[in-house]
This record gives structure tokens, sequence and C-alpha cells, in this order.
């Protein structure tokens, strides 16, 4: 429970993260500070969940691989 994000904050934070992906970064803060001075008119709630789901698809991929590869040794070991 939790992770379920509205269409419309996923639209807009992929029309975001399209039209300036060298304003994001894995910071949840900073993105806060970058949806703020991007979209206009937005309440603090639907500001941070477009941030924070913007901070989840800029999050490094490597650390979704290393957990997945942990995992695979525990089971063959």
């Amino acid at each position: 429970m939790g992770k379920v994000k509205t269409e419309q904050i996923k639209r807009v934070a992929n029309e975001l993260i399209t039209r300036f992906p060298e304003k994001f970064s894995h910071n949840f803060e900073e993105n806060k500070h970058a949806v703020d001075a991007l979209t206009k008119g937005t309440t603090t709630k639907v500001r941070n969940q477009i941030a924070g789901y913007i901070t989840s698809a800029c999050a490094p991929e490597d650390d979704t691989a290393n957990e997945s590869s942990e995992e695979e040794e525990s089971v063959e070991a």
C-alpha cells in the first residue's frame, strides 16, 4: 500500500522527465524544488507526489540489479 499513483501524476512526471531530464536526479528535495519551479498551480500534495514519482523513476538502476542478484545467490545456496 502506498505505491499507487494516479494517471495524472505519472503523465505529468513523465512529461517533465522527457522535457527537462537534466533537472532531475535521485534526490527528492532537489526534484521537489524543480517540480515547483516547472509547474504552476499545483498543490503541495500533488507537487510532492510528482517529485516522489520522478525520484523513484530516476533511481539508480544498478541498485535493483544488485538486490535481485543477491536474492538469486541466496536461493541457490
